[in-house]
């Protein structure tokens, strides 16, 4: 069976979303997210929904998944996730003993929801993580010229507004993961459901979530530091104009000074 996730909004209007789909579906809340016994074709499904802007979907295709994100999601989503940027994952699963994950393939103990949501919190942070990778790359791709043209110029060459513009691009966009970054934390949902965080904590480890969030956070102290970077360089050019206005002022003082004194012009 397809299990398959997406993260397309920085975030969800969870409650109006919930009572707009209980209005159709059976629902449960949990604890940041909520639960759908959905149908399509005749056919019951588990769709979990999470108020960072993700959702896991258990027994349907991505197509399917992405249908309903369009069709009945949409219109709750608060900044919508460009199509290049927005993140989706897939697995397929099955019962049986252990619950363990290889090759994208998930084994779950039981038919248990809550054991679906335990996996399902994972799999919604890795692909909230991935929006997170996948902004700070293109970042990354618009800046990158900007520290070599520093080491073979010795200078930035962009104007003081590009440089402002620049700074007020690095500033929203460290600022708007940094705000989004407790999200990728062990979810509180495991603090009354202590015996579910094993299943959690096997599907992190294979998401390999624990080293990206450190990755991520390292390239988030470069952003800071090429930011920093900019502010001197544009306090440099702040303190070369005002440099020229000085000497400007001396020479045309020198200039009035000799006209008055030793030509008797003025």
């Amino acid at each position: 069976m397809d299990c398959c996730a997406f993260c397309t909004a920085n975030s969800y209007t969870i409650k109006p979303l919930y009572e707009a789909m209980r209005a159709s579906y059976k629902a449960t809340l949990f604890r940041d997210c909520f639960h759908v016994a959905m149908q399509r074709d005749g056919k019951t499904f588990d769709a979990f929904f999470f108020s960072y802007g993700a959702a896991v979907f258990w027994g349907i295709p991505k197509e399917i998944g992405l249908k309903i994100l369009h069709e009945d999601v949409h219109s709750f989503e608060l900044h919508h996730i460009s199509n290049e940027l927005a993140e989706t994952d897939e697995f397929t699963y099955a019962y049986g003993s252990p619950a363990k994950i290889f090759e994208d393939e998930i084994t779950l103990p039981s038919e248990d929801l809550l054991i679906k949501l335990a996996f399902s919190h994972g799999i919604a942070q890795s692909v909230k993580l991935g929006t997170f990778e996948s902004r700070l790359h293109r970042t990354f791709n618009t800046t990158k010229k900007i520290p070599e043209d520093l080491a073979e110029q010795g200078k930035i060459p962009l104007s003081r507004r590009e440089i402002r513009k620049k700074m007020g691009e690095l500033f929203i966009e460290r600022n708007s993961i940094n705000l989004h970054m407790d999200v990728l934390d062990t979810p509180e949902f495991f603090w009354e459901y202590r015996e579910l965080e094993v299943y959690y904590t096997l599907i992190a480890n294979y998401l390999d979530i624990k080293t990206r969030v450190e990755v991520l956070n390292q390239r988030l102290d470069v952003i800071h530091g090429l930011f920093e970077m900019l502010g001197t360089e544009l306090n440099h050019l702040h303190s070369n104009r005002l440099e020229w206005i000085i000497i400007v002022l001396i020479m045309f003082e020198v200039t009035i000074s000799l006209l008055r004194d030793v030509f008797h012009i003025i």
